[in-house]
């Protein structure tokens, strides 16, 4: 995509070689509308990662919302399409199968070979419309046929915590993906919301907690090390200045 206008700090950028260079200033949410409009004719799929609770959700739909509010001449709302990971949650059912539901969200509690067909399949742009899965929380399932990308649709985002993965099935991902963005919230606010998200969709504020300090964390030292893959880091700064949903 383009080079940006930039508003802030600093920002560390990684070439495609995988080097980390350093821009002037880091990027402001006006910054990211710009590059993510930045490139014309074929399909771009977007991706937002970060480890959990650091405000992918929140950013992408924002971004979505925001590029559908003013579409390109000519274009339409539908010119941008939202296609989560977490629609690849193996059901329950699997998970206690394969004995890993006590460690849901780890790396091999996905169908990370799906994921990646689905990526490959928007990125031809062969097919009228594309279903994707979606991620039901208060079922805490993910739900087949339940987003359709439209052909319309020339800017695809896509956020989740191992798009920057390079083994197993995740490896991948990423070929398919024109740029991949890392969201850096700070710690502390990071597991307040992940907390707090947790309790909203059920779990006790003590059994929360240990979840996030048993499971999430240790995925979350697994995303932290692809940071350095990312294309752009997007900082705190840029998070925590849009508002959270309601189901945060």
């Amino acid at each position: 995509m383009g080079h940006m206008r930039v508003a802030q700090a600093t920002c560390t950028r990684a070439a495609h070689d995988g080097t980390m260079t350093t821009m002037n200033t880091a990027p402001s949410l006006d910054d990211l509308l710009t590059r993510a409009r930045s490139r014309p004719g074929r399909r771009t799929l977007l991706g937002l990662t970060g480890s959990p609770g650091a405000g992918k959700t929140t950013l992408a739909e924002t971004l979505t919302r925001l590029l559908r509010e003013d579409p390109p001449p000519g274009m339409t709302g539908d010119w941008v399409a939202y296609v989560p990971m977490d629609g690849f949650h193996l059901a329950d059912v699997e998970l206690d199968r394969l004995g890993r539901r006590g460690r849901k969200g780890a790396p091999d509690t996905f169908d990370a070979a799906g994921y990646a067909a689905l990526l490959r399949r928007l990125r031809e742009d062969d097919e009228e419309t594309i279903y994707a899965p979606a991620f039901e929380r208060d079922l805490e399932q993910p739900v087949a046929g339940s987003i359709p990308v439209p052909r319309a649709a020339r800017v695809v985002i896509t956020e989740g915590n191992y798009l920057l993965l390079d083994h197993g099935d995740w490896a991948r991902v990423r070929p398919w993906l024109d740029e991949v963005w890392y969201c850096e919230l700070d710690r502390v606010e990071r597991l307040k919301r992940l907390i707090a998200r947790h309790v909203r969709f059920g779990k006790a504020p003590d059994y929360a907690t240990s979840w996030v300090e048993q499971v999430d964390e240790r995925n979350a030292e697994l995303i932290a090390a692809t940071k350095p893959k990312a294309d752009l880091i997007v900082p705190d700064s840029v998070i925590r200045s849009i508002p959270l949903p309601v189901d945060i």
